[in-house]
């Protein structure tokens, strides 16, 4: 039998690049697209919320001139001058959500809105939004030599210790890491486009991950949280002590929300209805994964490390730091539940 696992796969929507097509998804609730060059990846979705005051823009693109001048001339094309940008919405803490964040407050002195536990994240581990199968086509830009939970691979230049805090103190300045000005936090409210969003936090992808709900028109910005076709990744290397299970608990809370849904706008790919169909179908992905690792576990007659199983996880085209970050997340779901042991290898 021959072997699809490494086959070309089908161009999936969020993947599509960007385009200057303007959507209005609800009165006062425009789509546009922000061009980002990521692999797996072709645009990430810049939502503008208008009303009386101006404009809220949600999650606007990747930092740097590039990306901010298609910023501007997607508002240019809406007919909203920069100056009208009031408030900025930020789901959560990876730059290709935040990026012009810090541009427009410094510019128009616009608001950044985002949750309270909104931090840096520099991790090489888990790159921004980025499908675990699509990783290792990624060249690093950062090469850090660091350690990981499960004793991980190595890079091919090992950086010192103080070379890899450099680079971390420039992290904030290369990729304009912005300060919110407003955090905001599980059940607050937020008036955004003439109206009232409830906020809901959904950690997992990352721990300050924030979706919000109109609950008149049915509306939820769901940022990364769930997406039309892929699932994000989620990563071993987070202060959350069971990663995944924060996930599962953030997509029951979306998925509890029912009927109230009428439509999600995700960070990419296209607005879609079925939201909680797509619930499910990511949680099903994520059982299918713990059912596999139960069987590769049972298959083995040894201790076995991370990278061993993560060979047999994912596909070949997959192997890499990330593939092992996510395996690692997993393993620790089922240890914590008492189906897994982690030794520590000695030496």
């Amino acid at each position: 039998m021959t072997s699809t696992a490494d086959s070309p796969r089908p161009v999936r929507q969020e993947a599509q690049r960007a385009t200057d097509e303007i959507t209005e998804l609800a009165p006062g609730v425009l789509r546009t697209q922000l061009p980002i060059d990521l692999p797996g990846l072709g645009h990430v979705n810049m939502y503008v919320l208008e009303d009386d005051r101006g404009v809220t823009v949600v999650d606007p693109g990747m930092p740097g001139r590039e990306s901010f001048t298609v910023l501007k001339a997607r508002l240019r094309a809406i007919g909203v001058p920069l100056k009208r940008v009031h408030s900025v919405l930020v789901t959560h803490s990876h730059p290709d959500h935040y990026g012009g964040a810090g541009r427009l407050r410094k510019d128009v002195g616009a608001e950044i809105i985002a949750h309270r536990r909104f931090r840096l994240w520099w991790d090489p581990y888990e790159p921004p939004d980025i499908d675990v199968e699509d990783a290792p086509l990624l060249t690093p830009q950062i090469r850090p030599n660091g350690e990981t939970p499960w004793g991980g691979r190595g890079y091919d230049i090992p950086w010192s210790r103080r070379t890899r805090l450099r680079m971390h103190a420039k992290f904030p300045r290369v990729f304009g890491v912005p300060h919110p000005t407003r955090r905001v936090d599980e059940g607050d409210r937020v008036m955004l486009a003439g109206r009232e969003w409830l906020a809901i936090h959904t950690p997992g992808h990352t721990e300050d991950h924030l979706c919000l709900l109109d609950p008149d028109s049915g509306l939820l910005i769901s940022g990364d949280h769930v997406l039309p076709t892929i699932t994000p990744h989620i990563s071993g290397m987070t202060h959350a002590v069971d990663p995944l299970r924060e996930f599962f608990g953030s997509l029951d809370k979306i998925g509890s929300l029912g009927t109230q849904m009428k439509m999600a706008l995700p960070a990419h790919g296209t607005p879609f209805t079925n939201v909680v169909e797509r619930v499910e179908h990511i949680k099903e992905h994520h059982i299918e994964r713990l059912d596999k690792l139960r069987q590769i576990g049972a298959d083995f007659d040894r201790p076995a490390t991370v990278m061993d199983i993560a060979q047999h996880l994912f596909s070949a085209r997959a192997q890499g730091p990330m593939a092992d970050s996510e395996t690692f997340a997993h393993l620790e779901h089922l240890r914590l539940a008492g189906e897994f042991q982690r030794r520590q290898r000695d030496g």
